[in-house]
């Protein structure tokens, strides 16, 4: 019997909560949380594919090397994607392998570091708004701004920050093979962070850009491209809401894609919350795609058999 694959998308303070120092045992042990999720799912029947965030990992990093920089010559922000890829999946390689151990399974996990397509057209490249890295000084701002040729703005208050753009993905480089893996029974750990951002420029090659790619949408592309049955989306609620936050907050349960679009065009899912997953999985639903579930962690077994979450659609009946 053909089994079902399902790809699933988790921001990166899974791995390091803001209420946490970031100690490797401490990261270690939350990648070990994360792993017995990952296998509930290939235990309900599904081959996976894991798409993980990076934002506290890669903030770490460049404070690291905003440190050292006297010592050490530091790495461009995608470069600094590319080791926490590398770190982030041994850190859940190692986990899932451990737990499929302890329960007698024979199933290899593959980490790829993946680069990931995006328009140098973008006019996301003309309007940075993402804040990474260390707060700076006014006068250190204002040396990098120059030397660097860096776009910096003030934040809250804290101090200086480089920002960068956030282009939609539009291709992913080695979507062959984590297609391939994933189809022959593998558990694959693809597009951390979003993936490593590169454009193709003028000659046809491809170049790295510093930028930071939205891990839903990459997530979204990437179920695409394999054809997953599934694309689960872990937040920090447990269901989505409409007029969340407020005393006539109301959660829903299905939703079909029509239904999500007209509450985008409400604005009910901001921007900067809830608003780039119900993207991603409306363009997930539109591109052939059978079922997005959208829940927190500690609900995903209960969403499974559908007792919490969202479930979006292309149509009710589904």
């Amino acid at each position: 019997m053909k089994r079902k694959i399902a790809l699933i998308a988790f921001g990166g303070n899974a791995i390091l909560p803001s209420n946490q120092r970031g100690l490797q045992n401490e990261q270690m042990n939350n990648a070990q949380k994360a792993a017995r999720l990952m296998v509930h799912v290939v235990r309900k029947g599904y081959d996976l594919i894991i798409v993980h965030g990076n934002g506290p990992q890669v903030g770490n990093l460049l404070i690291q090397m905003e440190e050292a920089v006297t010592k050490i010559p530091p790495f461009s922000l995608e470069v600094c994607d590319a080791m926490t890829e590398g770190s982030m999946g041994f850190m859940l390689e190692k986990a899932i392998i451990n737990e499929l151990r302890k329960s007698s399974v024979d199933k290899d996990v593959a980490t790829l570091v993946t680069q990931v397509v995006v328009d140098r057209e973008d006019p996301a490249f003309e309007n940075p708004t993402k804040p990474i890295g260390p707060f700076y000084t006014k006068y250190r701002a204002q040396m990098l701004a120059r030397e660097k040729k860096w776009q910096m703005t003030e934040d809250s208050g804290r101090g200086y920050r480089k920002v960068v753009p956030s282009p939609k993905p539009i291709d992913v480089v080695p979507k062959r093979v984590i297609s391939d893996l994933v189809h022959s029974g593998k558990i694959v750990v693809a597009s951390g962070g979003g993936g490593i951002p590169v454009i193709i420029n003028g000659r046809g090659l491809f170049e790295g850009v510093e930028a930071v790619i939205d891990k839903d949408y990459a997530a979204s592309l990437i179920a695409r491209e394999v054809k997953a049955d599934l694309f689960i989306i872990l937040t920090n609620v447990d269901r989505v809401y409409l007029n969340f936050g407020t005393p006539d907050e109301e959660p829903i349960s299905v939703m079909t894609v029509e239904q999500a679009e007209e509450y985008l065009a409400q604005g009910q899912f901001p921007p900067g919350s809830m608003g780039p997953k119900i993207r991603a999985a409306i363009e997930y639903i539109k591109g052939g795609g059978k079922e997005t579930l959208v829940t927190s962690a500690n609900q995903l077994k209960a969403a499974l058999i559908d007792r919490s979450g969202t479930k979006i659609t292309a149509s009710i009946s589904e």
